[in-house]
């Protein structure tokens, strides 16, 4: 026999003991956890944040509460007819029109040069020595022409006093007419050649040595010979000759951009070279030509230059005031990005905001033209846009 059958009662008692108390704890338990759940709930919805956002179809609303309002910056748009600023690449450049390029009027010989690349010098000084052969043949062709000018001239005469006389023949008259013409002619084109080259057309010596002089006080901006070289390319230049008193800043300007410059209008160029500082000037000209690989047109402002500041090939900046319309002018930041448009986000009602697209314009310092899309007196967020832009 068991114990358990030896002890029924006790069995009975282990049992029922067992059952009551796991029955009592799960009572005490369950009290308690009930109780628990009840704290709990009761609690939960005081201590739940508050929404950040809510959206109400396209309206985007922040909630009383929210930590975003104290991230939000909202205020007016401001209108602006202040011109738009035109910025653009330029160079110093020579004036054409105080440029002269120095060609050989004759083939030779370099047997002297005078200057140096960068000298300064004055109209009429000495630049080169050229020996040449052309210059000794031009000299024999004008001697030969005068001598046979005065010796058809005295034949001439003679004719014309044999004719009065009533013993010379008309044709011998004619002929003798005709004779002095052409040499006359001959002798006009020999004193022609040499006042080409530039040279006296009755020296004092008849030398082979051609003096080249400057035609021009400026600067020795290019030399392309040197003592002893042979030029005989009259096309050829030895050396170019500029005067810098007065210069071009060339601007290159946009095709969009020209019809907003004209003659005259007032430009402020600026120099790598010399910063901080700013040069006034005004569009003396226009070009009639736009260039067909950069889609520019130049644009060229005189500046005088007497201390020699200014430099060719030098950089600079030209800015261009530009007249514009009065327009709306938002803040750089407030400009958001949705897919492909450019969106702000406009106040409806107090801390209430829809997208709106907007199209814009010209920079303006800090901030940004807008030409549709917003009208004077919208509100917009200006900072921390960002947070409500997904």
């Amino acid at each position: 026999m068991s114990v358990l059958n030896r002890y029924p009662q006790r069995k009975r008692f282990a049992v029922m003991g067992g059952v009551i108390m796991i029955f009592a704890l799960g009572v005490g338990l369950g009290g308690r956890m009930s109780g628990s759940s009840g704290h709990a709930a009761e609690q939960g919805t005081p201590g739940t944040p508050p929404t950040a956002v809510v959206h109400q179809g396209d309206k985007i609303i922040i909630p009383q509460g929210s930590g975003l309002r104290s991230r939000l910056q909202v205020q007016k748009v401001v209108m602006k007819n202040s011109p738009h600023t035109l910025l653009v690449p330029a160079a110093v450049e020579a004036d054409p029109a105080r440029t002269v390029n120095i060609l050989p009027p004759v083939a030779g010989k370099v047997v002297k040069l005078s200057v140096r690349l960068g000298d300064h010098v004055a109209k009429g000084q000495q630049l080169a020595v050229i020996e040449s052969g052309d210059l000794a043949q031009a000299y024999a062709d004008d001697d030969k022409a005068r001598d046979a000018l005065q010796r058809s001239e005295r034949t001439l005469e003679r004719v014309r006093g044999l004719n009065k006389a009533g013993a010379g023949a008309v044709k011998d008259l004619e002929q003798a007419e005709s004779d002095y013409a052409q040499a006359k002619a001959e002798a006009i084109r020999a004193e022609a050649r040499l006042k080409q080259i530039g040279v006296p057309s009755q020296p004092k010596g008849k030398s082979r040595l051609l003096t080249l002089t400057a035609p021009m006080t400026g600067s020795v901006t290019a030399l392309m010979t040197a003592s002893g070289a042979f030029a005989n390319d009259p096309n050829a230049s030895l050396m170019t000759i500029a005067n810098l008193d007065s210069v071009w800043v060339t601007a290159n300007v946009p095709e969009s951009d020209i019809a907003h410059i004209a003659k005259g209008q007032s430009v402020d160029v600026s120099f790598p070279a010399y910063p901080g500082e700013v040069f006034h000037g005004a569009v003396a000209f226009v070009s009639d030509v736009l260039e067909p690989d950069t889609r520019r047109t130049k644009v060229r402002i005189g500046f005088a230059n007497p201390a020699g500041r200014f430099k060719p090939n030098m950089f600079a900046n030209a800015i261009f005031n530009v007249p514009q319309k009065s327009a709306v002018v938002v803040p750089n930041s407030a400009l958001l990005m949705d897919n492909d448009s450019t969106v702000v986000l406009v106040e409806v009602a107090p801390w209430t905001f829809v997208r709106r697209t907007v199209l814009p314009g010209y920079g303006e310092g800090d901030g940004v033209r807008i030409d549709q899309g917003l009208n004077a007196g919208d509100r917009i967020v200006v900072k921390g846009g960002v947070l409500l832009n997904d």
